[in-house]
């Protein structure tokens, strides 16, 4: 097989219903209403580093927290409801983060009752990725009275040169039409080809053996590199191949 060949064939395998089972997008997959499938996919995106099942467990903690509503707790939470997110953690997200994300999402919800605008007004429509639109979502957190200083730490931007994986792959989740439904396609005023590869190890180190990358370093360079590298595949749905890179390396797969 040759490149596309082999990243087609690995593709399919990967992009398949049971790939939702052991990976932090079964947790938005619990729900059915469009709010709580952003809200509960956002946090298992940001919480989504380390090891699988403990992401997953950590965000079925959060679940209980809302007690099993996302939205109507964003929403009409009391104060005294905020008592549950005491000793919170997940390595170094704890419970002032939580909080932090809780007021933040109410403010985004009660003005827009979704996430999409607040990254999607700020991407042009001839705009190459979706890089505009994660930095003005960075920008609408640090100018809310959510803001904690500390929080920001998980909400990367490519201002700073971060690869923004967690974001990119809330985005691909939110943005990608899948024929498998494994990423949900909610999003219709952002593109495909706008979005950002998630860049985490597996994926680099699989790109790297397979030629895509050289030398690479985790940064928001590589990651639009190794997307354009893509395009040449599917210049319309580059990050399609993210369940290939990633689903290769979790696997170790014979490449």
């Amino acid at each position: 097989m040759n490149l596309q060949q082999k990243l087609d064939h690995y593709y399919l395998q990967f992009n398949q219903v049971g790939f939702i089972e052991n990976d932090p997008v079964q947790i938005p997959h619990l729900f059915n209403r469009r709010p709580d499938i952003e809200i509960m996919g956002f946090f298992a995106a940001i919480l989504a580093w380390g090891q699988r099942i403990t992401i997953i467990n950590n965000c079925k903690k959060i679940i209980d927290i809302f007690e099993g509503a996302p939205y109507d707790f964003i929403l009409n939470h009391r104060s005294s409801d905020l008592k549950r997110c005491e000793k919170f953690v997940h390595r170094t997200f704890n419970d002032t983060d939580l909080l932090s994300i809780i007021a933040f999402l109410k403010i985004i919800f009660s003005e827009y009752n979704s996430l999409e605008p607040a990254f999607a007004m700020h991407i042009k429509s001839l705009d190459k990725t979706v890089e505009q639109g994660i930095n003005g979502f960075r920008k609408l957190y640090e100018d809310s009275e959510a803001y904690v200083k500390r929080t920001t730490k998980h909400l990367a931007h490519p201002l700073a040169g971060s690869a923004c994986k967690r974001i990119n792959m809330f985005l691909r989740w939110m943005v990608r039409v899948d024929s498998n439904e494994v990423d949900f396609g909610l999003w219709k005023t952002i593109k495909t080809e706008q979005l950002i590869c998630p860049l985490d190890l597996h994926v680099m180190r699989v790109a790297t053996e397979l030629g895509l990358l050289k030398n690479p370093k985790s940064d928001w360079k590589t990651a639009v590199l190794l997307t354009n590298k893509l395009k040449k595949f599917d210049a319309i749905d580059p990050v399609k191949y993210d369940f290939a890179l990633f689903g290769m390396g979790v696997n170790k797969a014979d490449f």
